[in-house]
């Protein structure tokens, strides 16, 4: 993908932000609208009402350490289920099911953290969402790819990003003021409704308009690509430098704005659900511009220095933490971190599609890297949650921001491994 639009290229724009997307592979109308709408509505399927959980609890008497060991059950059975259903979506016929199940374990999660506060129960609600969060990604990736082809993925994965964040904004907003004016229960009633919208959207693209060649990454003159070599991942040199360089980002990342949240809310700064949504809506908005930005930049050159850019915000995030609590850090807070995992939203499903590219096993790459990233993003909760209830919060956020520069060391250490993707 170069830097020149390609022949009868159409040019859109959002701001001071141009992109075009090829008119020879661009998808019609009936297929494009319901895939960013599955975006939009899909926001509560991959964080669902995890930002919420943490304040929820503790508003109900539990302990930081106690909170974070159930998000970390939930997002170990997560992390353990996301590479098996990478391989499961490669050789499915049936990509939008791989939606639909997702948006069933939503409702289910909400459903039942409602019900009950037991600690089983609310570990089984974190478990039906990560569940939700592992299927998801991989799957809107492989219809994406099955619709757009290798070519137009990386343009309309930009589009897809942004709806993607303007969901979660609009969702984290609505969560904080029915949160405010209604309590918790109608914060997990929204995100049980968007789960079933979404369900509804990924039902209106049409079937046939997924190729499924396409989607796992086929060549497309070749039918004999079975997606089920694991061991072609485990020697994918890039691939497993991102994944490792991944898991060391998000196991200082993960953790941070809950308990930026939890500190707040502990002092008497903030009341829960609006702190919690204002956090969102902060880093969600920041991310629909930075998607873009991320996009525009990889068809000019490649992934490699998006990624390095985005591991630089943690540091500064933890940092930042430290020095300030409460409503005077969220704004500078929550914009580092949507500049960040905004830049990561579109270059890391970027650079595994195109550094598997031919292989039939995009997908699965997907849900390898996936994996190994959740591993740093599941001990997170735990590691944050017991070490603020030892040493305090402030102390805790400079340690969670020193994994950003070992993440980014990692990068630069195998820099011509992976600089040409």
């Amino acid at each position: 993908m170069g830097p020149n639009s390609p022949p009868h290229a159409r040019s859109y724009s959002i701001g001071s932000i141009a992109f075009s997307v090829s008119m020879t592979s661009r998808p019609s109308p009936s297929r494009i609208w319901p895939l960013f709408a599955l975006n939009f509505f899909m926001a509560d399927m991959q964080s669902g009402i995890g930002p919420f959980v943490g304040v929820f609890l503790q508003e109900r008497g539990w302990a930081s350490g106690l909170i974070g060991t159930a998000l970390t059950i939930g997002n170990v059975a997560g992390m353990l289920i996301t590479t098996p259903i990478g391989g499961l979506i490669d050789s499915s016929r049936n990509k939008r099911m791989w939606v639909v199940i997702p948006g069933i374990c939503v409702v289910l999660a909400s459903a039942i953290i409602l019900i009950s506060q037991n600690f089983w129960a609310v570990t089984f609600s974190q478990v039906a969402q990560s569940l939700a969060s592992a299927a998801i990604v991989p799957a809107v990736t492989g219809i994406t790819l099955g619709i757009a082809k290798q070519k137009g993925f990386n343009a309309l994965n930009g589009r897809n990003q942004a709806f993607n964040h303007a969901g979660n904004m609009v969702g984290a907003a609505l969560s904080g003021y029915l949160g405010y004016k209604f309590g918790y229960i109608a914060v997990f009633v929204l995100a049980a409704i968007f789960g079933a919208i979404a369900i509804a959207c990924v039902l209106m693209i049409p079937a046939k308009a997924i190729d499924d060649r396409a989607a796992r990454g086929s060549k497309e003159d070749d039918s004999k690509a079975p997606p089920d070599a694991m061991t072609m991942l485990l020697k994918h040199k890039p691939l497993l430098v991102l994944a490792l360089a991944l898991a060391l980002f998000h196991l200082g990342n993960a953790a941070i704005v809950p308990l930026y949240g939890l500190a707040a809310v502990a002092d008497g700064q903030a009341n829960g659900p609006s702190f919690v949504a204002t956090t969102v809506v902060i880093a969600q908005g920041v991310m629909i511009v930075t998607s873009l930005i991320a996009m525009k930049a990889a068809s000019k050159r490649n992934y490699w220095p998006v990624i390095l850019i985005s591991f630089m915000f943690l540091p500064i995030r933890g940092v930042l933490a430290f020095f300030v609590t409460g409503w005077w850090g969220v704004v500078p807070m929550q914009v580092l971190d949507g500049i960040g995992t905004g830049l990561q939203t579109v270059a890391v499903p970027g650079m595994v599609a195109r550094s598997l590219n031919g292989t039939g096993r995009i997908n699965l790459g997907q849900g390898a890297v996936i994996t190994v990233q959740g591993v740093g993003a599941s001990f997170s909760p735990a590691l944050g949650g017991w070490i603020a209830q030892w040493i305090g919060y402030g102390p805790t956020f400079l340690l969670l921001g020193g994994f950003g520069l070992a993440s980014m060391a990692l990068w630069l250490a195998f820099a011509a491994t992976v600089k040409k993707y």
